[in-house]
């Protein structure tokens, strides 16, 4: 007789597991460009495996804040797997802050990367002579995509991740070693930094599941409008890939128009987000006699 085996909960076994045994449900995206672009979770978790270890080659230590501005997308969803996977620490940075803030929270949290959407790229260089600690920005998008810019060191995120491991093998890690840093708006002075574990990652992600919470389950088809930069978009990152939900990411295409075009198109069965935005979405769908019957 013996007891059941232990495991350290880490990140990087979620993924693992979607990989193994629902590799084929689809992460749908909105780019920038409003193209329609699919993935699924085998493809993530290769990628994700890819950024981790070409983080380890670029000498980015465990425990180290890497910084991300950063939309809805399945890059994304690469980099929340790929950067705590590894060891270090997914920084989700609010673009929506005042730039002085933002310059606060970088330098609070000694980000030697920052990966970010290219339409923020004249954000970071407005400011990125204050931000000494940032070594490189890594722009999310395809050597063919990079736009013009003075960033230090600048490189699109495919040529970041082109000579990594996708076989790469994630540390044993302890479970209540940092996983995510989130920053409040610094309403009643300078930001301040919100750290989460692995193991309470983990759980949250579980209870996200229940029938009383967000009930979700492999049947659901999730439309995350709630962003990935504030509190880990809820854990329906985490806990979509628990149990194989199929995920809708909407980029920066937020409006109720282009909400509603993917609900019918993905047939999305749950709706993520606050209520000023289901009141776009609810007039577009009034003034124009549509009912989304999936959800």
């Amino acid at each position: 007789m013996s007891n059941m085996q232990s495991w350290k909960q880490n990140v990087g076994s979620i993924i693992n597991y979607a990989e193994r045994i629902f590799p084929e449900v689809e992460i749908v995206s909105r780019a920038l460009s409003g193209e329609i672009v699919k993935s699924n979770y085998g493809q993530v978790a290769k990628r994700a495996k890819k950024l981790g270890s070409s983080l380890e080659a670029y000498g980015i230590k465990h425990g180290q804040n890497v910084g991300s501005l950063a939309l809805n997308t399945y890059r994304n969803m690469e980099m929340y797997y790929g950067i705590s996977g590894m060891g270090a620490v997914m920084h989700t940075i609010n673009f929506r802050l005042h730039p002085e803030q933002v310059v606060y929270i970088i330098n609070h949290a000694e980000n030697r990367i920052i990966f970010l959407e290219t339409v923020f790229a004249p954000l970071l260089e407005a400011i990125q002579a204050n931000c000494p600690t940032v070594e490189q920005y890594v722009l999310l998008c395809s050597k063919e995509e990079m736009p013009e810019t003075t960033l230090k060191d600048a490189i699109s995120y495919e040529e970041f991740i082109d000579d990594g491991d996708e076989s790469y093998e994630w540390p044993e890690l302890e479970e209540d070693a940092p996983c995510g840093l989130c920053y409040t708006s610094g309403t009643t002075g300078n930001p301040k930094g919100v750290l989460y574990s692995h193991r309470s990652t983990i759980l949250h992600a579980w209870y996200a599941c229940a029938a009383n919470a967000m009930n979700i389950s492999s049947t659901s088809v999730i439309l995350p409008v709630v962003p990935m930069f504030h509190v880990n978009a809820w854990g329906i990152p985490y806990a979509a890939a628990m149990f194989g939900s199929k995920l809708v990411l909407p980029g920066p295409h937020t409006g109720g128009e282009a909400i509603s075009k993917l609900v019918q198109s993905e047939h999305v069965t749950n709706l993520m987000g606050v209520p000023t935005v289901w009141l776009d979405l609810l007039n577009f769908t009034r003034e124009n006699n549509i009912t989304l019957e999936s959800v």
